[in-house]
């Protein structure tokens, strides 16, 4: 794994503004955390008290599509806007089915860097590193993870729970088309992203605010809005689903999950042609 960036150049933690990877965190029961994201933590459970347990929801998600494509013999794996690392996580998931797999993890939040190092423990038949860049800037992303994965070789991608922070006007479905574009054939394409279709117009324009006076962005997507991220691709059945009716058979029951809960996340994975 490459070393953090020390140099004084190296972007600073902001503690002033709350931020969707350290909001993740404490959605999660983690500490790396600091106050000004458990208040807006807070501020969005009064409108949605079950986030904690979409999360939870979410990340169960993440490690059945991993092992899916490792499964499918996919060796190589891309996690954009991978987040605070939250054990059971995506490297130790692939690595499990084949320890040579190579993860290359993205993130653009300094507290993510900050614990990359210590946290992200690859197997020693396999490879591991974190690339600082911002989700919307794919070249770099492409470049730099190009020093660790063979982009001439199948790929998983993934970016979970990412793309809802990236409005239409931010080119969302550009970052996504260069992105898929850029693997070759017999890779895969796995997505997560929160949804209004299952709460009322008053809950999703108060979200929608309070992110705002936050100074972040928030773009839920309807069903037929986040299908199109995978034009071009070959959904995997079952196709677009809610995030836990993705095939359950392939992990563990999420602790708290009652039968008929609805996450108000969707999902899905995508083949490339």
């Amino acid at each position: 794994m490459s070393a953090p960036d020390d140099s004084p150049e190296a972007p600073r933690i902001d503690t002033g503004r709350p931020h969707p990877a350290r909001m993740y965190d404490w959605f999660l029961g983690g500490k790396d955390n600091y106050p000004v994201d458990e208040a807006m933590g807070r501020q969005l459970m009064a409108l949605e008290p079950n986030i904690p347990l979409i999360t939870r929801i979410n990340r169960a998600f993440m490690r059945r599509a991993t092992h899916w494509a490792a499964a499918q013999g996919i060796r190589q794996f891309l996690d954009i806007g991978a987040g605070i690392p939250t054990e059971p996580n995506l490297h130790q998931v692939a690595q499990r089915v084949a320890p040579e797999a190579r993860v290359v993890y993205c993130d653009h939040d300094p507290i993510v860097l900050a614990h990359a190092e210590a946290l992200l423990r690859g197997s020693a038949e396999g490879a591991i590193d974190y690339v600082q860049a911002d989700a919307r800037d794919p070249e770099v992303i492409l470049q730099r993870a190009g020093e660790v994965l063979d982009f001439g070789r199948p790929v998983a991608l993934s970016m979970i729970a990412l793309l809802h922070f990236l409005s239409d006007a931010d080119g969302a479905r550009t970052v996504v088309e260069r992105l898929t574009d850029a693997l070759a054939p017999g890779s895969c394409l796995t997505l997560s992203h929160i949804t209004t279709d299952f709460h009322s117009a008053r809950i999703a324009r108060e979200a929608d605010s309070r992110y705002k006076a936050g100074g972040l962005t928030l773009a839920p997507r309807d069903r037929a809005a986040f299908t199109r991220f995978f034009t071009g691709l070959e959904l995997v059945a079952p196709g677009v689903v809610l995030a836990e009716q993705w095939h359950p058979e392939l992990g563990e029951p999420v602790a708290g999950q009652e039968a008929g809960f609805v996450s108000a996340m969707y999902a899905g994975v995508a083949r490339t042609r």
